[in-house]
């Protein structure tokens, strides 16, 4: 019996590492953080990660430990359990969103193919590793990493497909695709 777990534990230890290549992690801040105790004050270091599967599947997670190394994987542990499914219409997003978080406010906008990822700082590590390729944003209010990071992550999560819009509003689906999608369908009709 013995022998048969010592074969299981490097197969699962396997299907660890598989899962973790397939997944874009990125380490977005990592601050030093300090608590104050009777002795004086002890250090602590906050990393924020980002973990995404670039096809629509995104989490952020945030780690804290004495050493970086340890913090960083505390914080893409909990990104891989907090990953959502995100909304997504062919390489950008269904619908404009904003969204706050803190003293930030996120907008983002669906962009035509080509356009690429118009975002900077972790705006665009998030946008990124949830496979978001063209898209317009603006980041208002606090500059804070995590809070913008945060920010977008609620943002992505109130994006909904075109097909669950059209069935809320009571309208056809042709009508809320964006217009560059509604144009291809009408070639495709016509020609």
């Amino acid at each position: 019996m013995a022998e048969k777990r010592r074969e299981r534990e490097p197969r699962r230890e396997r299907e660890r590492d598989d899962d973790r290549e397939e997944l874009d992690e990125r380490v977005v801040d990592i601050k030093r953080v300090a608590k104050v105790i009777k002795g004086g004050r002890r250090f602590a270091f906050r990393t924020v990660v980002i973990v995404g599967d670039n096809k629509g599947r995104v989490g952020i997670g945030i780690g804290k430990a004495r050493g970086v190394p340890d913090s960083i994987r505390k914080g893409s542990e909990r990104a891989r359990r907090s990953m959502k499914k995100i909304a997504m219409s062919g390489t950008t997003i269904p619908h404009p969103v904003v969204a706050k978080f803190g003293g930030a406010k996120v907008l983002l906008r669906p962009a035509s193919p080509g356009t690429g990822v118009i975002a900077g700082g972790s705006v665009r590590a998030v946008l990124e590793a949830a496979g978001i390729r063209d898209v317009l944003s603006k980041s208002q209010g606090s500059p804070n990493l995590l809070n913008v990071a945060m920010a977008t992550f609620e943002a992505l999560q109130q994006l909904r497909s075109p097909e669950e819009m059209a069935a809320m509003r009571g309208k056809p689906v042709e009508d809320l695709l964006p217009f560059w999608e509604r144009a291809a369908r009408r070639k495709q009709d016509n020609g």
